[in-house]
């Protein structure tokens, strides 16, 4: 059965690469902004914007459903990380009350 008759469409090359990227990134050595602006031609912003809507694709799931499972579960720790932060101003001390 072909990807149309599936009611599916096949993944874009770009899309391939950003799979294949992130998949292959382990056995690569260096900072990985540098290795994504000379890839894609990118900003790292960019990149991880176009990857985060990917992985959210049910045709990449069908396509690496381990890689894609394992990119959401980071990405969901990183929000979840993120979210956890507080980011309020230091309470005023009476010091501060006095001035």
């Amino acid at each position: 059965m072909t990807d149309v008759q599936r009611g599916t469409a096949p993944l874009a090359d770009l899309e391939l690469r950003l799979l294949a990227f992130e998949r292959d990134w382990a056995d690569r050595m260096g900072a990985k902004e540098a290795a994504i602006r000379s890839e894609f031609g990118l900003p790292a912003a960019r990149y991880y914007q176009m990857l985060y809507a990917l992985i959210d694709s049910p045709d990449a799931l069908r396509h690496d459903p381990l890689l894609v499972r394992r990119l959401q579960r980071l990405r969901d720790a990183r929000t979840r990380s993120r979210a956890a932060r507080t980011f309020r101003a230091p309470a005023p001390t009476t010091q501060d009350m006095t001035d």
